[in-house]
């Protein structure tokens, strides 16, 4: 592929001795010779005893940053990616690397402008305004105990309960005193079910099965529950009333005036949904018209990225990517095998946009981009200095702000 550059950078002299030399500090840290403490022998002793090629490991290291920065100053290319780099050739007086540089493929977009995407007009029924005002009122909802009555959907249960498998005690399967709301599906298929119509102080067991999704060890195998319920709660919703309207923080006094409330909230939201919508179909359309060949690595980066950002997400819920895994019965090949077409998606969609910036002829001037970055800062609640740093450097603030344009421009060519 033509954007696929190998070059071959040798290091000598007094760049790879010093390199050697570094190596040589290091390792000379954490070896003991006869004689001398560790870190004092002098360097013909060490390299007597454990010879000048004990270097070349942390040397190598060291000297790949500095050989990578000699290719860029010496050659003009922007690499896109990470290069994959080989030592091809090794001594005491020289090392030489090839590294594999891979630049931004060849993008060519046909058109951007008019590609037949409407735009879906927003509408907000009486049946949406009347569910919001009900979930409202469930949000404000007071919780009591239910002195009478079984329970029903929607009732919040405290219970003990111990699970048995094969007769045995299952691992984790133990509560006591545990709240569980009745329909929020957090037990098994069939325990909630099994509560519905029971009353306060009942003792019963439920006899069910593990679903075929379930973790591997217990899918498809039968459980007994044995439940105790203590207690019974409901939720009484509020009146609409001046009160209701307080505890939402709105300024309104009758039920039309907060109904108007409510369907400006829902026609907000629905105007967000809309426009990421069209900005999604465009973009969709747009790469239609996109001629690119994209190299394998690049697709691969995208993907390793995606999956950084879900293993994150895991971890915020206190799941290690490992454990995923293993829960999905899944590899790190299954999962980025599985992320590929929306890596390609997400890297022609950038390449859209890029060439938007360009053939618009897109730029901000210095003072521009320094106002955005202090106005960034100022809105995450941080110095402008620790914003650059995050991003490495205040051009990525410049290419972002280009990208935001190039995608208004998508709009208002196809409105």
């Amino acid at each position: 592929m033509k954007n696929v550059h190998e070059i071959e950078i040798k290091l000598e002299g007094e760049k790879w001795a010093k390199c050697l030399d570094s190596a040589f500090k290091k390792a000379n840290k954490e070896v003991k010779i006869d004689g001398f403490r560790k870190g004092t022998a002098p360097k013909d002793i060490y390299l007597k005893n454990y010879g000048i090629e004990s270097l070349y490991p942390e040397a190598v290291n060291e000297a790949i940053g500095v050989a990578y920065r000699e290719l860029l100053e010496n050659n003009d290319l922007k690499p896109i990616i990470e290069p994959a780099v080989d030592v091809t050739g090794i001594s005491d007086g020289s090392v030489i690397f090839k590294f594999t540089i891979i630049t931004k493929p060849e993008v060519k977009l046909s058109s951007y402008k008019k590609l037949g995407v409407k735009k879906e007009e927003v509408k907000v029924t009486k049946e949406e305004i009347e569910s919001e005002v009900e979930a409202l009122r469930t949000q404000l909802a007071e919780v009591v105990v239910k002195e009478d009555g079984v329970v029903v959907e929607g009732d919040t249960v405290v219970i003990d309960f111990d699970g048995y498998v094969d007769g045995k005690a299952l691992e984790g399967g133990k509560g006591e005193n545990y709240p569980l709301e009745i329909g929020s599906h957090t037990f098994i298929p069939g325990f909630e079910e099994g509560l519905v119509g029971k009353k306060t102080g009942e003792e019963l067991e439920l006899n069910l099965t593990f679903p075929e999704n379930y973790v591997e060890d217990l899918k498809n195998k039968d459980v007994t529950f044995k439940v105790t319920i203590h207690e019974i709660k409901t939720k009484v919703l509020p009146e609409l009333g001046e009160e209701f309207y307080a505890d939402l923080g709105l300024e309104v006094k009758t039920k039309e005036e907060f109904e108007t409330e409510v369907e400006k909230t829902i026609k907000d939201k629905k105007n967000a949904e809309v426009e990421d919508k069209f900005i999604e179909d465009l973009l969709s359309k747009a790469s239609e018209k996109l001629e690119v060949e994209i190299n394998p690595e690049i697709i691969s980066e995208e993907v390793h990225r995606m999956i950084d950002g879900y293993a994150n997400q895991l971890k915020m819920q206190g799941i290690d990517i490992e454990q995923y895994y293993k829960i999905t019965g899944t590899t790190h090949e299954d999962l980025h095998k599985q992320m590929e077409p929306e890596a390609i998606k997400r890297i022609k969609y950038r390449y859209v946009i890029e060439e938007i910036a360009e053939a618009e002829k897109i730029d901000f001037t210095e003072e521009e981009v320094q106002a955005k970055a202090n106005e960034m800062a100022e809105n995450y609640g941080i110095k402008v200095e620790e914003l650059i740093q995050a991003y490495g450097t205040i051009d990525v603030v410049k290419y972002d702000m280009k990208m935001h344009r190039a995608l208004e421009i998508l709009k208002e060519s196809n409105m």
